[in-house]
């Protein structure tokens, strides 16, 4: 299955999408790889969602990508005697550890760990940022605070603490129990951390998978942002999570943050995802708004890996149509005349190694001479990511001999991956990758190629070598 397009969608499987039949509808219409929410999804409805998957992975024939996305700490306050209550500006309110319904004066907080660390004059934010107090006095044991501004809230709300860094690390009980179930199966690609804020929330998880999944940082909190460097280059991918960023954060920060999130990624070679509400209206409408519309467009032309639907194809009424709606906004930014200049403008140099060089040259030669393809034999996914940070016009075609490392591609900007094995010598690399160009559509007889490969071949982190080859007459061998 040829796709016409670089971006790549992650569409979220849920109530509206979870039979089998639904799923292979969604990939028809342009889904690359699929996530699963371990917030909504039992351990056995993962697994089910997975098989089902794979099952529509082997009838395309085509490597799918699944991401586990762990829930991560959710901090809510207690419950009330009466359900909710009203409160006014400028009162007084306590948040404590008395484990006793709340009232209009005060309610009770299950987290110690918020209880210690809040400082005079943080913020904290209740129900999305509708309620919005500010701390006063604390003991370690309550918290006083002002009501600034909001006057409701009820019970089970979620509290947001943009000025706050917690103690404890990313992991609840749940994620690391999700996280083995999800690594039991062996056939996650990704795994989404939330509410990272540090670089240290990454070391556990890295622990427990030890490399049989790809671990994509999910950024949705302030505090992330001041070692967003450091937290990169520990990740193998990252989530701009605009949803919870939008909360403890200013909105009108939030399109700039996702600029830089991108332009960060793109200098490091990692993957990058654009999520949350991108075609919101979608849940329950046929047609997106044209405010939408230029949502997702933004973030085709910063040049996003992927970008992702999240109730749109999860539980709304339309998941299909969101799908392919999304598919087509971005197939036609990809048209625009403007967006290879402004992809080439937010190109970065190329580091000192030689697979960037290599790299370099192959997009370079390949733009120049119009080639029809460039092919990347990987092993690692190394080179592919490498290739793909170069952004170029021309298609490129990864060609792995592990599954694996085509599924985890699935996410990065560009690839064409296939699943072959490793080629036996320089001839029958030739032979192969303008086999497969053709087979796969982005090449005919007689038209040019360029190959990236390492020799000696089949070694993981070697590429050290560009060839251009000429498509056979018969489309199964290259000269």
């Amino acid at each position: 299955m040829k796709r016409n397009r670089k971006v790549k969608i992650l569409a979220t499987l849920g109530p509206a999408s979870s039979d089998e039949q639904m799923i292979q509808k969604l990939h028809e219409a342009g889904a690359d790889l699929f996530r699963i929410n371990m917030s909504h999804a039992s351990h056995d409805v993962m697994r089910t969602l997975v098989q089902r998957i794979r099952a529509v992975e082997a009838r395309c024939g085509r490597p799918i990508g699944i991401l586990g996305d762990l829930q991560g700490p959710k901090l809510r306050v207690g419950k009330f005697a009466e359900g909710k209550v009203e409160l006014k500006v400028g009162q007084t309110f306590t948040l404590d550890n008395k484990d006793e319904p709340g009232d209009s004066t005060r309610v009770f907080l299950p987290h110690p760990e918020i209880l210690e660390a809040v400082k005079p004059g943080h913020r904290l934010l209740i129900d999305d940022g509708k309620l919005h107090l500010r701390a006063e006095k604390t003991d370690g044991k309550s918290i006083v605070t002002t009501v600034v501004a909001g006057t409701k809230i009820s019970d089970r709300k979620g509290v947001s603490l943009p000025d706050t860094l917690l103690a404890v690390g990313v992991l609840t009980d749940k994620d690391r129990s999700d996280l083995d179930a999800v690594l039991a199966t062996g056939e996650f690609d990704w795994v989404a951390l939330s509410f990272v804020q540090r670089p240290e929330d990454l070391a556990e998880v890295r622990k427990i998978a030890r490399g049989r999944v790809g671990l994509m940082s999910k950024i949705e909190k302030p505090q992330a942002l001041e070692r967003i460097d450091e937290i990169i280059e520990l990740s193998d991918a990252l989530m701009v999570a605009r949803g919870d960023l939008g909360v403890e954060m200013p909105l009108e920060s939030v399109p700039g943050l996702q600029k830089q999130l991108t332009r960060a990624c793109r200098r490091a070679g990692k993957p990058v995802v654009v999520a949350t509400q991108m075609l919101e209206s979608m849940i329950s409408a046929p047609v997106p708004t044209r405010a939408e519309v230029s949502d997702v467009a933004t973030a085709v032309f910063e040049g996003a890996d992927a970008i992702m639907l999240s109730a749109e194809s999860a539980s709304g009424e339309y998941p299909v149509e969101a799908v392919s709606t999304m598919a087509s906004i971005a197939s036609n930014v990809e048209r625009d005349p403007h967006y290879s200049s402004i992809i080439y403008a937010q190109r970065t140099p190329p580091e000192a190694t030689g697979a960037d060089a290599i790299s370099l040259a192959a997009h370079q030669i390949a733009e120049t001479l119009r080639l029809s393809a460039i092919v990347c034999y990987t092993s690692s996914g190394t080179t592919g990511l490498r290739a793909a940070r170069e952004r170029p016009q021309v298609p490129i075609i990864a060609l792995s001999p592990i599954v694996q490392t085509a599924r985890r591609l699935s996410v990065v900007w560009g690839l064409h991956c296939v699943v072959t094995e490793d080629a036996t010598d320089l001839d029958d690399m030739v032979n192969r990758a303008c086999r497969i160009v053709a087979h796969e559509g982005f090449g005919k007889p007689g038209e040019r190629v360029i190959i990236s490969a390492g020799v000696p071949l089949g070694t993981p982190g070697a590429t050290n070598m560009l060839r251009i080859a000429y498509i056979g007459s018969d489309g199964m061998s290259g000269i």
